[in-house]
């Protein structure tokens, strides 16, 4: 039976009554220090807090003064949703011989199941207050945590820079269609890219820099005013479309699958848009954790998951069935039919538009994780901004337009860190919900105490490795090995189920586990 041993001297106070204030101490930025903020959060939570795992970025938020309501959070979804990847994926569905319906469908079932994957996810940082890498300490331990947030950052700090490059294609048909001139800019090559291109990127590079700077509340900021600009976009070149259509749509499949096989694509449709989410529905809790009240979780991912992406599943049917009932040509993204608008005005304002929709699904699902992660990894020295210039850094250095037109990269070194996100949200949900029960000891996540909570062996939980590693074989056999190419739309699903059912079989589960708020070591809710 395991209970959270004392790790308070003899020279501590008794640990604080949760309902009282947090004295001012420990929500100053630590300008005077980090050993200095740990020495305040030990005073008040009565046992040691560690420099190499608290700062003020890492630390739980107080209850008090969170800003993140359930339309902060919806609009993270109607940015994330509205992405132009996720339209390429969707109009895909389309390619693959199903219809408007059809596509629905498969939307349909993987908003259920984002809807309750996400919500238990998000509970988990409504709850706790603390980013994902503090959170990965519950199942893998004080130090094994950083293969779980290394490993989410890694894939996203690539996407960071690849989508980057994206938006500044975008932004390169806006430059020229203002000033034709600079096409010549855009002929030459260096190191991959053009002289336009470049100064494209940079841009686009900057900005984001300057935005995430100024911490979580400013992509909030960001998000809430990017949101509805989208959302009206989208709806207004779907309307278009079916104007230029005659009001004709592409309802059935253009290729004509039978039952069985119409089927197997509908649900594989729908796991793939699970898949495709298997980054977010792990850090969730980076943004959560400012969230005012389970019901705001709840209410944002109602409206933004389920609600949202009907409305996608809907633009998606338009866009590309209507598109196929004028010239009988199937499109690949909303930016071939930007890219065909005559009229030079709405030409620019939709480039504006896609700018502002990539720049926000960037922010939130491709910048955030690995500058945790790397705030995680050395507490000591990095902050939120001087991890996102550092990030940002990396996806610039990768040369990512590169990463982007090699198809091996793609596939098997992004492919196969995504692969490996499915196993780790098993051992993570199956940890924190089957196997505690929600049961967390927050102060303990910042103790290295040989006899803390969380420290395991040397910092580690050997079980969670044991469940994750045969889980993740497993998992990236189903996705590259061409014999289970039938079942390696659902990897995601068979690894993070494995990875579950294995930690909670081999788990004590006659353990006891104490429940303390981290109310005594909470900062101001910054970010």
């Amino acid at each position: 039976m395991q209970r959270t041993p004392s790790v308070r001297g003899t020279d501590m106070p008794e640990p604080r009554d949760a309902q009282q204030p947090v004295p001012p101490e420990l929500v100053l930025h630590p300008a005077a220090g980090n050993d200095a903020l740990c020495d305040a959060a030990s005073r008040t939570s009565g046992q040691p807090i560690s420099p190499s795992l608290y700062n003020v970025d890492l630390a739980p938020t107080k209850r008090q003064g969170r800003r993140w309501t359930g339309y902060s959070i919806f609009t993270l979804w109607a940015n994330d949703v509205h992405s132009l990847g996720n339209y390429a994926f969707a109009i895909g569905l389309f390619s693959l011989g199903l219809g408007g319906w059809q596509i629905l469908v498969a939307l349909g079932i993987g908003a259920v199941l984002l809807f309750a994957l996400l919500s238990f996810s998000g509970f988990m940082g409504e709850k706790t207050g603390v980013p994902f890498p503090v959170m990965s300490r519950i199942s893998f331990g004080i130090r094994g945590a950083q293969l779980a947030s290394l490993l989410r950052g890694a894939v996203a700090v690539a996407w960071f820079g690849i989508q980057t490059f994206l938006a500044s294609v975008v932004l390169r048909v806006l430059l020229v269609a203002v000033a034709p001139s600079l096409r010549e800019l855009d002929s030459n090559s260096i190191l991959g890219l053009s002289s336009l291109g470049w100064m494209a990127f940079g841009a686009l590079w900057i900005v984001q820099l300057v935005i995430v700077s100024f911490g979580m509340e400013m992509i909030r900021k960001y998000e809430a005013f990017a949101g509805p600009i989208i959302l009206v976009t989208m709806v207004l070149l779907a309307v278009w479309i079916f104007v230029e259509a005659q009001g004709q749509i592409q309802w059935s499949g253009i290729r004509g699958l039978e039952t069985g096989e119409m089927w197997r694509t509908i649900f594989a449709g729908g796991a793939l848009w699970v898949a495709i989410y298997g980054t977010f529905v792990l850090n969730f809790c980076d943004f959560t954790r400012s969230a005012v009240s389970k019901k705001s979780v709840v209410r944002g991912n109602f409206w933004g998951i389920p609600v949202n992406m009907l409305l996608f599943g809907a633009i998606v049917v338009v866009l590309a069935g209507g598109q196929y009932k004028i010239n009988g040509t199937v499109i690949e993204s909303p930016s071939d039919i930007v890219a065909s608008i005559p009229n030079t005005l709405f030409l620019v304002l939709a480039c504006l538009a896609i700018l502002i929709l990539t720049v926000a699904v960037n922010l939130m699902a491709n910048f955030v994780a690995p500058v945790y992660a790397l705030t995680n990894l050395f507490p000591k020295h990095l902050d939120f901004r001087k991890a996102a210039w550092i990030s940002g850094t990396i996806g610039l250095l990768i040369l990512p337009w590169n990463l982007y037109n090699n198809p091996i990269v793609i596939v098997y070194f992004l492919g196969g860190l995504g692969a490996l996100l499915g196993p780790l949200f098993g051992v993570v949900m199956a940890d924190y919900w089957l196997l505690r029960r929600g049961k967390v000891n927050v102060p303990e996540l910042y103790s290295d105490q040989p006899g803390g909570a969380y420290f395991y062996r040397r910092g580690v939980n050997p079980k969670a490795i044991a469940a994750l590693i045969p889980a993740s074989i497993l998992s990236l056999g189903v996705a590259f090995v061409p014999a289970f190419a039938a079942v390696a739309p659902f990897a995601w699903f068979i690894g993070a189920g494995v990875a579950a059912l294995t930690y909670f079989l081999i788990s004590d589960r006659r353990q006891q586990f104490d429940d303390v708020d981290g109310e005594s070591i909470a900062v101001a809710s910054t970010h």
